[in-house]
Protein backbone atom coordinates (compact mmCIF):
# COMPACT_ATOMS: atom_id res chain seq x y z
CA UNK A 1 0.00 0.00 0.00
CA UNK A 2 1.36 3.56 -0.93
CA UNK A 3 2.50 5.97 1.90
CA UNK A 4 -1.17 7.63 2.89
CA UNK A 5 -3.33 5.18 1.07
CA UNK A 6 -4.61 4.45 4.68
CA UNK A 7 -6.30 8.14 4.89
CA UNK A 8 -9.81 8.84 4.14
CA UNK A 9 -10.83 9.09 0.70
CA UNK A 10 -12.81 12.11 -0.49
CA UNK A 11 -17.10 10.68 -0.44
CA UNK A 12 -17.97 9.45 -3.94
CA UNK A 13 -21.98 10.29 -5.11
CA UNK A 14 -24.23 7.64 -5.48
CA UNK A 15 -24.23 8.23 -8.77
CA UNK A 16 -20.63 7.83 -9.54
CA UNK A 17 -20.69 4.78 -8.33
CA UNK A 18 -23.71 3.62 -9.74
CA UNK A 19 -21.54 4.73 -13.17
CA UNK A 20 -18.71 2.99 -12.56
CA UNK A 21 -20.64 -0.20 -11.97
CA UNK A 22 -22.33 0.50 -14.48
CA UNK A 23 -19.48 0.88 -17.08
CA UNK A 24 -17.52 -2.51 -15.47
CA UNK A 25 -20.81 -4.41 -16.25
CA UNK A 26 -20.89 -3.33 -19.57
CA UNK A 27 -16.81 -3.96 -20.10
CA UNK A 28 -17.30 -7.25 -18.58
CA UNK A 29 -19.92 -8.05 -20.93
CA UNK A 30 -18.08 -7.10 -23.80
CA UNK A 31 -15.66 -9.26 -22.40
CA UNK A 32 -17.23 -12.24 -22.33
CA UNK A 33 -18.48 -11.71 -25.97
CA UNK A 34 -15.26 -11.29 -27.15
CA UNK A 35 -14.51 -15.45 -25.21
CA UNK A 36 -17.29 -16.52 -27.29
CA UNK A 37 -15.43 -15.05 -30.43
CA UNK A 38 -12.56 -17.15 -29.09
CA UNK A 39 -9.89 -14.18 -29.51
CA UNK A 40 -6.24 -14.84 -28.32
CA UNK A 41 -5.69 -13.03 -24.96
CA UNK A 42 -9.97 -13.26 -23.77
CA UNK A 43 -9.27 -14.69 -20.63
CA UNK A 44 -6.55 -12.11 -19.96
CA UNK A 45 -8.61 -9.30 -21.12
CA UNK A 46 -11.64 -10.36 -18.57
CA UNK A 47 -9.46 -10.33 -15.83
CA UNK A 48 -8.37 -6.80 -16.69
CA UNK A 49 -11.96 -5.69 -16.96
CA UNK A 50 -12.88 -7.29 -13.44
CA UNK A 51 -10.07 -4.85 -11.70
CA UNK A 52 -10.86 -1.70 -13.76
CA UNK A 53 -7.51 -1.50 -15.00
CA UNK A 54 -7.11 -2.31 -18.44
CA UNK A 55 -7.69 1.50 -19.40
CA UNK A 56 -4.41 3.12 -20.49
CA UNK A 57 -5.19 6.98 -21.55
CA UNK A 58 -3.18 9.58 -23.38
CA UNK A 59 -2.91 10.20 -26.86
CA UNK A 60 -0.39 8.07 -28.67
CA UNK A 61 1.31 10.84 -30.44
CA UNK A 62 1.09 14.19 -28.36
CA UNK A 63 1.13 12.07 -24.82
CA UNK A 64 4.93 11.46 -25.26
CA UNK A 65 6.82 10.18 -22.48
CA UNK A 66 8.40 12.44 -20.68
CA UNK A 67 10.96 10.85 -17.95
CA UNK A 68 9.89 10.48 -14.39
CA UNK A 69 11.92 13.36 -12.19
CA UNK A 70 15.08 12.33 -9.77
CA UNK A 71 14.50 12.85 -6.36
CA UNK A 72 17.45 13.57 -3.71
CA UNK A 73 15.91 10.85 -1.58
CA UNK A 74 15.87 8.04 -4.43
CA UNK A 75 18.87 6.75 -6.37
CA UNK A 76 18.54 8.27 -10.06
CA UNK A 77 19.61 5.31 -11.87
CA UNK A 78 16.04 3.51 -10.09
CA UNK A 79 14.68 6.30 -12.46
CA UNK A 80 16.30 5.67 -15.37
CA UNK A 81 16.19 2.00 -15.54
CA UNK A 82 12.91 2.15 -16.24
CA UNK A 83 11.61 -0.34 -13.64
CA UNK A 84 8.58 2.17 -12.47
CA UNK A 85 7.62 -0.80 -9.91
CA UNK A 86 10.94 -0.79 -8.31
CA UNK A 87 11.34 3.23 -8.00
CA UNK A 88 7.86 3.11 -6.45
CA UNK A 89 8.50 0.75 -4.16
CA UNK A 90 11.68 2.52 -2.85
CA UNK A 91 9.99 5.82 -2.40
CA UNK A 92 7.03 4.05 -0.79
CA UNK A 93 9.23 2.77 1.46
CA UNK A 94 11.22 6.07 1.99
CA UNK A 95 7.89 7.83 2.86
CA UNK A 96 7.21 5.82 5.47
CA UNK A 97 10.39 7.35 7.52
CA UNK A 98 10.24 10.37 5.87
CA UNK A 99 6.72 11.51 5.06
CA UNK A 100 7.66 15.17 4.96
CA UNK A 101 9.83 14.90 1.93
CA UNK A 102 7.72 17.01 -0.55
CA UNK A 103 10.71 16.04 -3.42
CA UNK A 104 9.77 11.97 -2.67
CA UNK A 105 6.16 12.85 -3.16
CA UNK A 106 6.26 15.12 -5.97
CA UNK A 107 8.95 11.45 -8.02
CA UNK A 108 6.12 9.41 -6.53
CA UNK A 109 3.32 11.06 -7.79
CA UNK A 110 5.08 11.38 -11.63
CA UNK A 111 5.90 7.97 -11.39
CA UNK A 112 2.23 7.06 -11.04
CA UNK A 113 1.27 8.89 -14.14
CA UNK A 114 3.93 7.59 -16.01
CA UNK A 115 2.57 4.23 -14.81
CA UNK A 116 -0.60 4.40 -15.28
CA UNK A 117 0.29 5.63 -19.07
CA UNK A 118 2.91 2.57 -19.81
CA UNK A 119 0.83 -0.19 -18.07
CA UNK A 120 -2.56 0.85 -18.45
CA UNK A 121 -3.74 1.26 -14.60
CA UNK A 122 -5.98 3.86 -14.18
CA UNK A 123 -6.06 3.25 -10.40
CA UNK A 124 -2.34 4.73 -10.38
CA UNK A 125 -4.47 8.32 -11.12
CA UNK A 126 -6.06 8.84 -7.97
CA UNK A 127 -2.56 7.73 -6.25
CA UNK A 128 -0.58 10.00 -8.39
CA UNK A 129 -3.38 12.74 -7.41
CA UNK A 130 -3.07 12.14 -3.63
CA UNK A 131 0.92 12.04 -4.03
CA UNK A 132 1.08 15.44 -5.95
CA UNK A 133 -1.28 16.93 -3.61
CA UNK A 134 0.66 15.51 -0.55
CA UNK A 135 3.88 17.13 -2.30
CA UNK A 136 2.46 20.67 -2.74
CA UNK A 137 0.97 20.57 0.97
CA UNK A 138 4.12 20.63 2.25
CA UNK A 139 6.00 22.70 -0.39
CA UNK A 140 3.41 24.56 -2.22
CA UNK A 141 6.06 25.96 -4.75
CA UNK A 142 7.52 22.39 -5.91
CA UNK A 143 7.93 23.01 -9.45
CA UNK A 144 8.03 19.06 -9.80
CA UNK A 145 5.17 18.83 -8.18
CA UNK A 146 3.28 21.60 -10.59
CA UNK A 147 4.65 19.67 -13.22
CA UNK A 148 3.40 16.83 -11.73
CA UNK A 149 -0.08 18.26 -12.20
CA UNK A 150 0.17 18.89 -15.94
CA UNK A 151 1.45 15.59 -16.89
CA UNK A 152 -1.48 13.96 -14.65
CA UNK A 153 -3.95 16.74 -16.07
CA UNK A 154 -2.74 15.77 -19.44
CA UNK A 155 -3.48 12.24 -18.84
CA UNK A 156 -6.86 13.06 -17.84
CA UNK A 157 -7.67 14.58 -21.13
CA UNK A 158 -7.47 18.36 -19.78
CA UNK A 159 -5.35 20.13 -21.66
CA UNK A 160 -6.18 23.68 -20.33
CA UNK A 161 -5.46 22.96 -17.04
CA UNK A 162 -2.24 21.22 -17.57
CA UNK A 163 -0.88 23.56 -19.10
CA UNK A 164 -1.71 26.08 -16.36
CA UNK A 165 0.59 23.75 -13.79
CA UNK A 166 3.06 24.06 -16.66
CA UNK A 167 3.59 27.62 -16.83
CA UNK A 168 3.39 27.22 -12.95
CA UNK A 169 6.11 25.11 -12.61
CA UNK A 170 7.97 27.03 -15.25
CA UNK A 171 7.75 29.81 -12.94
CA UNK A 172 9.76 27.96 -10.31
CA UNK A 173 12.18 26.41 -12.42
CA UNK A 174 12.34 27.37 -16.17
CA UNK A 175 14.16 24.32 -16.36
CA UNK A 176 11.82 21.87 -15.49
CA UNK A 177 12.03 18.73 -18.12
CA UNK A 178 8.94 17.69 -17.52
CA UNK A 179 7.20 20.77 -17.40
CA UNK A 180 8.55 21.49 -20.69
CA UNK A 181 7.38 18.53 -21.96
CA UNK A 182 4.25 19.02 -20.66
CA UNK A 183 3.57 22.75 -21.80
CA UNK A 184 4.05 21.55 -25.90
CA UNK A 185 1.37 19.07 -25.15
CA UNK A 186 -0.53 20.79 -23.94
CA UNK A 187 -0.82 23.60 -26.71
CA UNK A 188 -0.86 21.06 -29.14
CA UNK A 189 -3.66 19.30 -27.63
CA UNK A 190 -5.54 22.72 -27.80
CA UNK A 191 -4.72 23.54 -31.05
CA UNK A 192 -2.14 26.24 -30.31
CA UNK A 193 0.20 25.20 -32.75
CA UNK A 194 2.29 27.95 -33.31
CA UNK A 195 3.12 28.61 -29.60
CA UNK A 196 3.52 25.37 -29.59
CA UNK A 197 5.97 25.76 -31.78
CA UNK A 198 7.98 28.03 -29.69
CA UNK A 199 7.35 25.92 -27.01
CA UNK A 200 9.25 23.50 -28.64
CA UNK A 201 12.49 25.78 -29.49
CA UNK A 202 12.32 26.70 -25.99
CA UNK A 203 12.66 23.43 -24.55
CA UNK A 204 14.80 22.48 -26.83
CA UNK A 205 17.21 25.52 -26.05
CA UNK A 206 16.62 25.08 -22.22
CA UNK A 207 16.80 20.77 -21.73
CA UNK A 208 17.38 19.23 -25.22
CA UNK A 209 16.57 15.51 -25.09
CA UNK A 210 14.51 12.53 -26.31
CA UNK A 211 11.31 13.69 -24.79
CA UNK A 212 11.49 17.43 -26.33
CA UNK A 213 13.34 16.20 -29.51
CA UNK A 214 10.21 13.87 -30.38
CA UNK A 215 7.89 16.63 -29.68
CA UNK A 216 9.57 18.79 -31.74
CA UNK A 217 9.16 16.72 -34.67
CA UNK A 218 5.45 16.02 -34.33
CA UNK A 219 4.89 19.61 -34.16
CA UNK A 220 6.67 19.72 -37.30
CA UNK A 221 4.89 16.83 -38.87
CA UNK A 222 1.55 18.46 -37.79
CA UNK A 223 2.65 21.66 -39.97
CA UNK A 224 3.27 19.82 -43.11
CA UNK A 225 7.02 19.68 -42.59
CA UNK A 226 7.66 15.53 -42.62
CA UNK A 227 11.28 15.79 -43.48
CA UNK A 228 11.95 18.29 -40.75
CA UNK A 229 10.18 15.63 -38.46
CA UNK A 230 12.31 12.88 -39.65
CA UNK A 231 15.17 14.56 -39.53
CA UNK A 232 14.50 15.53 -35.77
CA UNK A 233 13.22 11.65 -34.90
CA UNK A 234 16.82 10.63 -36.30
CA UNK A 235 18.50 12.81 -34.34
CA UNK A 236 16.67 11.26 -31.52
CA UNK A 237 17.05 8.01 -32.26
CA UNK A 238 21.01 8.61 -32.74
CA UNK A 239 21.08 10.00 -29.30
CA UNK A 240 18.82 7.09 -27.40
CA UNK A 241 20.54 5.03 -25.48
CA UNK A 242 18.21 3.17 -22.97
CA UNK A 243 15.48 0.39 -23.91
CA UNK A 244 12.53 2.47 -23.34
CA UNK A 245 13.85 5.73 -25.90
CA UNK A 246 14.93 3.65 -28.54
CA UNK A 247 11.79 1.78 -28.97
CA UNK A 248 9.98 4.80 -28.31
CA UNK A 249 11.67 6.45 -31.24
CA UNK A 250 11.80 3.97 -33.25
CA UNK A 251 8.15 3.15 -33.26
CA UNK A 252 7.92 7.03 -33.67
CA UNK A 253 9.61 6.65 -36.92
CA UNK A 254 7.45 3.84 -38.11
CA UNK A 255 4.17 5.73 -37.49
CA UNK A 256 5.96 8.85 -39.42
CA UNK A 257 6.67 6.52 -42.66
CA UNK A 258 3.62 4.86 -42.80
CA UNK A 259 1.31 7.94 -42.66
CA UNK A 260 3.77 8.40 -45.95
CA UNK A 261 2.56 5.04 -47.30
CA UNK A 262 6.30 3.92 -47.19
CA UNK A 263 5.52 0.84 -45.46
CA UNK A 264 8.91 -1.34 -46.06
CA UNK A 265 10.74 1.79 -43.79
CA UNK A 266 7.90 1.60 -41.37
CA UNK A 267 8.16 -2.28 -40.99
CA UNK A 268 11.94 -1.79 -40.57
CA UNK A 269 11.66 1.41 -38.01
CA UNK A 270 8.71 -1.27 -35.67
CA UNK A 271 11.84 -4.38 -36.43
CA UNK A 272 14.16 -2.10 -34.35
CA UNK A 273 12.09 -0.68 -31.23
CA UNK A 274 10.92 -4.33 -30.70
CA UNK A 275 14.59 -5.64 -30.88
CA UNK A 276 14.95 -3.04 -28.45
CA UNK A 277 11.90 -3.71 -26.78
CA UNK A 278 10.13 -7.13 -28.04
CA UNK A 279 6.64 -6.28 -26.03
CA UNK A 280 6.94 -2.58 -26.97
CA UNK A 281 2.47 -2.35 -27.73
CA UNK A 282 2.90 0.84 -30.20
CA UNK A 283 5.39 -1.21 -31.78
CA UNK A 284 3.15 -4.24 -32.06
CA UNK A 285 0.31 -2.00 -32.92
CA UNK A 286 2.12 -0.03 -35.64
CA UNK A 287 3.87 -3.59 -37.45
CA UNK A 288 0.43 -5.07 -37.64
CA UNK A 289 -1.09 -1.61 -39.60
CA UNK A 290 1.70 -1.92 -41.73
CA UNK A 291 1.36 -5.66 -42.34
CA UNK A 292 -2.49 -5.08 -43.45
CA UNK A 293 -1.70 -2.26 -45.43
CA UNK A 294 1.14 -4.54 -47.44
CA UNK A 295 -1.68 -7.18 -47.37
CA UNK A 296 -0.53 -9.49 -44.93
CA UNK A 297 -3.75 -9.39 -43.39
CA UNK A 298 -3.22 -12.85 -41.33
CA UNK A 299 -0.33 -11.83 -39.58
CA UNK A 300 -2.01 -8.16 -39.32
CA UNK A 301 -4.54 -9.81 -37.34
CA UNK A 302 -2.65 -11.65 -35.19
CA UNK A 303 -0.26 -8.94 -34.47
CA UNK A 304 -3.78 -6.67 -33.94
CA UNK A 305 -4.96 -9.52 -31.59
CA UNK A 306 -1.79 -9.62 -29.36
CA UNK A 307 -2.44 -6.09 -28.63
CA UNK A 308 -6.10 -5.18 -27.62
CA UNK A 309 -5.39 -8.80 -25.27
CA UNK A 310 -3.46 -6.81 -23.33
CA UNK A 311 -4.69 -2.89 -23.81
CA UNK A 312 -8.16 -2.73 -25.61
CA UNK A 313 -7.46 0.56 -26.25
CA UNK A 314 -10.41 1.94 -28.78
CA UNK A 315 -7.84 2.53 -31.87
CA UNK A 316 -6.34 -1.01 -31.95
CA UNK A 317 -10.17 -1.97 -31.24
CA UNK A 318 -11.69 -0.43 -34.19
CA UNK A 319 -8.51 -1.60 -36.45
CA UNK A 320 -9.18 -5.09 -35.50
CA UNK A 321 -12.83 -5.01 -36.32
CA UNK A 322 -11.95 -3.37 -39.59
CA UNK A 323 -9.60 -6.28 -40.74
CA UNK A 324 -12.26 -9.03 -39.32
CA UNK A 325 -14.67 -7.14 -41.69
CA UNK A 326 -12.18 -6.78 -44.46
CA UNK A 327 -10.82 -10.64 -44.24
CA UNK A 328 -10.74 -12.51 -47.71
CA UNK A 329 -13.25 -9.87 -49.29
CA UNK A 330 -15.82 -11.49 -47.15
CA UNK A 331 -15.41 -9.91 -43.74
CA UNK A 332 -16.51 -11.81 -39.90
CA UNK A 333 -18.94 -9.59 -38.81
CA UNK A 334 -19.50 -11.11 -35.80
CA UNK A 335 -16.20 -10.81 -35.07
CA UNK A 336 -15.72 -6.95 -35.42
CA UNK A 337 -19.12 -6.43 -33.69
CA UNK A 338 -17.66 -7.82 -30.63
CA UNK A 339 -14.54 -5.61 -31.01
CA UNK A 340 -16.99 -2.59 -31.36
CA UNK A 341 -18.65 -3.30 -28.12
CA UNK A 342 -15.76 -3.28 -26.08
CA UNK A 343 -14.77 0.41 -27.56
CA UNK A 344 -18.12 1.19 -26.39
CA UNK A 345 -17.43 -0.33 -23.19
CA UNK A 346 -14.06 1.41 -22.85
CA UNK A 347 -15.31 4.43 -23.18
CA UNK A 348 -17.78 3.88 -20.43
CA UNK A 349 -14.89 2.45 -18.24
CA UNK A 350 -12.88 5.33 -18.80
CA UNK A 351 -15.61 8.35 -18.17
CA UNK A 352 -16.04 6.09 -15.03
CA UNK A 353 -12.66 6.72 -14.20
CA UNK A 354 -12.95 10.59 -14.46
CA UNK A 355 -10.86 10.70 -18.06
CA UNK A 356 -12.68 12.78 -20.62
CA UNK A 357 -13.25 10.50 -23.79
CA UNK A 358 -15.53 12.59 -25.85
CA UNK A 359 -12.86 12.15 -29.27
CA UNK A 360 -12.44 8.68 -28.44
CA UNK A 361 -16.67 8.65 -28.49
CA UNK A 362 -16.51 10.61 -31.78
CA UNK A 363 -14.11 8.67 -33.90
CA UNK A 364 -15.76 5.30 -32.89
CA UNK A 365 -19.09 6.29 -32.75
CA UNK A 366 -19.08 7.76 -36.45
CA UNK A 367 -18.22 4.23 -37.82
CA UNK A 368 -18.97 1.91 -35.77
CA UNK A 369 -21.84 2.78 -33.26
CA UNK A 370 -24.61 5.67 -32.66
CA UNK A 371 -24.31 8.14 -35.15
CA UNK A 372 -25.87 10.72 -32.87
CA UNK A 373 -23.93 9.93 -29.92
CA UNK A 374 -20.79 10.51 -31.91
CA UNK A 375 -22.01 14.68 -32.93
CA UNK A 376 -22.76 15.06 -29.52
CA UNK A 377 -19.53 13.80 -28.41
CA UNK A 378 -17.69 15.71 -31.02
CA UNK A 379 -19.67 18.86 -30.65
CA UNK A 380 -18.88 18.76 -26.71
CA UNK A 381 -15.07 17.98 -27.96
CA UNK A 382 -15.05 21.24 -30.22
CA UNK A 383 -16.11 23.56 -27.80
CA UNK A 384 -13.21 22.48 -25.46
CA UNK A 385 -10.29 22.48 -27.60
CA UNK A 386 -9.95 23.04 -31.47
CA UNK A 387 -7.13 21.17 -33.20
CA UNK A 388 -6.86 19.02 -36.85
CA UNK A 389 -8.18 16.10 -35.09
CA UNK A 390 -11.08 17.69 -33.11
CA UNK A 391 -11.65 19.56 -36.47
CA UNK A 392 -11.67 15.85 -38.90
CA UNK A 393 -13.46 14.13 -35.82
CA UNK A 394 -16.77 17.10 -35.55
CA UNK A 395 -16.42 17.33 -39.88
CA UNK A 396 -16.62 13.33 -40.31
CA UNK A 397 -19.74 13.08 -37.18
CA UNK A 398 -21.42 15.65 -39.38
CA UNK A 399 -21.47 13.59 -42.11
CA UNK A 400 -22.44 10.61 -41.39
CA UNK A 401 -25.65 12.24 -39.89
CA UNK A 402 -26.47 14.07 -43.18
CA UNK A 403 -25.19 17.85 -42.43
CA UNK A 404 -22.40 17.89 -45.13
CA UNK A 405 -22.71 21.71 -45.45
CA UNK A 406 -21.75 22.09 -41.84
CA UNK A 407 -19.43 19.05 -42.12
CA UNK A 408 -16.99 20.71 -44.81
CA UNK A 409 -15.63 24.08 -43.61
CA UNK A 410 -14.70 21.55 -40.27
CA UNK A 411 -13.12 18.95 -42.98
CA UNK A 412 -11.11 21.19 -45.09
CA UNK A 413 -10.01 23.45 -41.48
CA UNK A 414 -8.78 19.61 -40.57
CA UNK A 415 -6.23 19.39 -43.83
CA UNK A 416 -5.43 23.31 -44.16
CA UNK A 417 -2.28 23.27 -41.59
CA UNK A 418 -0.43 20.68 -44.03
CA UNK A 419 -0.81 17.66 -41.77
CA UNK A 420 -0.21 14.25 -44.02
CA UNK A 421 -2.98 12.71 -42.83
CA UNK A 422 -4.85 10.51 -45.54
CA UNK A 423 -8.06 9.46 -43.21
CA UNK A 424 -8.46 13.25 -42.75
CA UNK A 425 -8.08 13.82 -46.87
CA UNK A 426 -10.59 10.95 -47.58
CA UNK A 427 -13.12 12.17 -44.96
CA UNK A 428 -12.93 15.57 -46.54
CA UNK A 429 -13.30 14.06 -50.22
CA UNK A 430 -16.37 12.02 -48.90
CA UNK A 431 -17.48 15.20 -47.90
CA UNK A 432 -17.10 17.41 -50.96
CA UNK A 433 -19.09 14.19 -52.97
CA UNK A 434 -21.91 14.52 -50.55
CA UNK A 435 -22.30 18.05 -51.06
CA UNK A 436 -22.05 18.21 -54.82
CA UNK A 437 -18.64 19.06 -55.32
CA UNK A 438 -17.53 16.15 -57.41
CA UNK A 439 -13.98 17.74 -58.36
CA UNK A 440 -12.54 18.42 -55.22
CA UNK A 441 -13.76 15.17 -53.80
CA UNK A 442 -12.32 13.58 -56.34
CA UNK A 443 -9.03 15.35 -55.90
CA UNK A 444 -8.55 14.97 -52.11
CA UNK A 445 -9.85 11.19 -52.80
CA UNK A 446 -7.30 10.55 -54.76
CA UNK A 447 -4.69 12.16 -52.50
CA UNK A 448 -5.45 10.06 -49.63
CA UNK A 449 -4.85 6.68 -51.54
CA UNK A 450 -1.87 8.19 -53.19
CA UNK A 451 -0.25 9.01 -49.70
CA UNK A 452 -1.13 6.32 -48.15
CA UNK A 453 -3.17 3.45 -49.88
CA UNK A 454 -3.64 1.13 -46.90
CA UNK A 455 -4.30 3.81 -44.28
CA UNK A 456 -7.83 1.76 -43.21
CA UNK A 457 -8.80 -1.61 -44.73
CA UNK A 458 -12.37 -0.46 -44.65
CA UNK A 459 -11.78 3.79 -45.75
CA UNK A 460 -9.51 2.69 -48.56
CA UNK A 461 -12.19 0.48 -50.35
CA UNK A 462 -14.67 2.76 -49.38
CA UNK A 463 -12.36 5.28 -51.38
CA UNK A 464 -12.00 3.44 -54.56
CA UNK A 465 -15.73 2.44 -54.56
CA UNK A 466 -16.78 6.32 -54.13
CA UNK A 467 -13.87 7.20 -56.87
CA UNK A 468 -15.80 4.57 -59.45
CA UNK A 469 -19.06 6.05 -58.92
CA UNK A 470 -18.30 9.51 -59.34
CA UNK A 471 -16.96 8.77 -63.05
Amino acid sequence: MAPGTNEKQPAETKDQDDERVTALRRFSAAGRNWRRARLAGSAVLMAIALTGGAIAFGAGRDGGTAPVATSSAVDPALLASGDLATTIASLQAHLRTQPKDSDSWATLGLAYVEQARTKGDPSRYPQAEKSLERALQITPDNDEALAGEAALAAARHEFAPALRYADQALKQNPYSANALASRIDALVELGRYDEASKAADLADQRKPGVPVFTRYAYVRELRGDVKGAQRVLEQALSTATSKGDISYVAAQLGLLAWNQGDYKSALNYYARALTADENYLPALEGRARAQAATGDRADAIKGMELVVSRYPLPQPLVELGELYEDRNAKGDKEKAENQYALVEAWIALARANGVNADLDTALAAADHGNKAEALKAARAEWARRHTVHTADALAWALHVNGKDKEALPYARQATATGYHNASFLYHQGMIELADGEKTAGRAALTKALKLNPGFSPLGARAARKALEASK
